[in-house]
């Protein structure tokens, strides 16, 4: 029998419900002749938050070993040199968080929620799907992390912010990058092949949407180097660069959902960037 490996899917629930995410995410609202009920919206904000924790807790116990140990709680650091991945991990919880309140928020908004309970919903039924994983962690070998509860925490108040204001998700993204040669299987924590960066789009800005610029995009990002390997330097990186803006690309010709899925992951060889070691 083949099996997934355990942690896989602590990852793979962002990239499943943004698969979901694809189908439903262009013109949506206009569907929609007027919103469901507040009951409505709250009964299957319920459900779907429901069933996320119950497929949680039946993996959880199956391969996480959820509920076997005493409950304990760790502090693991942020982004310092001696911590276990020099905190691109917290970014990955950040940014897991995040992608899967973006999906849940379409999917509300696909069944006609109000567009400020979409964000809404969406952003709650994240926090506490993730949250609750990381209770369940508690229970577990891998324990508790104050800092991964924090990260998830952030990741979910930015997907409200950007699914709450179009203007501001015209100039922003938040996404990660995977490179072309991965290092291990799963590659959903492959950190010594990824990056997570914040992508300002300068086609969101008024003054500059008409212009050549429109084109480009503004990178700031993070990633480390030599963790997985206790023999290699640990190396923890800045980087700011220019890449094309291949979402408003693909939009204006005739692309919108492979446009909607490059404003999460960041595809590799499409920005030129100036990296700057941390500690050096």
């Amino acid at each position: 029998m083949v099996h997934l490996p355990t942690v896989s899917l602590r990852r793979l629930v962002p990239f499943l419900v943004l698969a979901a995410m694809l189908t439903v995410s262009e013109g949506i609202r206009a569907e929609c002749k007027e919103p469901i009920p507040p009951e409505d919206r709250i009964g299957r904000a319920t459900i779907v938050t429901v069933s996320g924790i119950g497929i949680i807790t039946a993996w959880g116990v199956a391969n996480w070993d959820y509920f076997s140990k005493t409950p304990q709680a760790k502090s693991e650091g942020w982004f310092s040199q001696n911590t276990d991945e020099g905190g691109v991990d917290k970014l990955g919880h950040l940014y897991t968080t995040y992608a899967t309140a973006q999906g849940i928020s379409s999917l509300f908004d696909y069944w006609c929620f109000t567009a400020e309970d979409a964000a809404l919903y969406g952003s709650l039924s994240s926090l506490a799907i993730m949250g609750y994983m990381e209770f369940g962690d508690a229970f577990s070998g891998y324990g508790f992390s104050y800092e991964d509860f924090i990260a998830n925490f952030i990741g979910g108040i930015a997907s409200y912010c950007r699914y709450r204001y179009p203007d501001l998700a015209k100039k922003v993204d938040l996404r990660w990058e995977i490179g072309i040669h991965p290092n291990k299987g799963d590659i959903t924590t492959d950190y010594e092949n990824s990056k997570y960066l914040i992508a300002l789009k300068l086609n969101g800005f008024g003054s500059l949407s008409k212009s050549m610029l429109r084109h480009f995009e503004i990178h700031i990002g993070y990633y480390t180097r030599g963790y997985s390997d206790p023999d290699k330097i640990h190396k923890r990186n800045v980087y700011a660069g220019i890449g094309l803006n291949l979402t408003d690309l693909l939009r204006r010709h005739g692309y919108p959902k492979l446009a909607t899925f490059l404003n999460y992951y960041q595809p590799p060889g499409t920005y030129v960037a100036a990296d700057n070691r941390l500690g050096d």
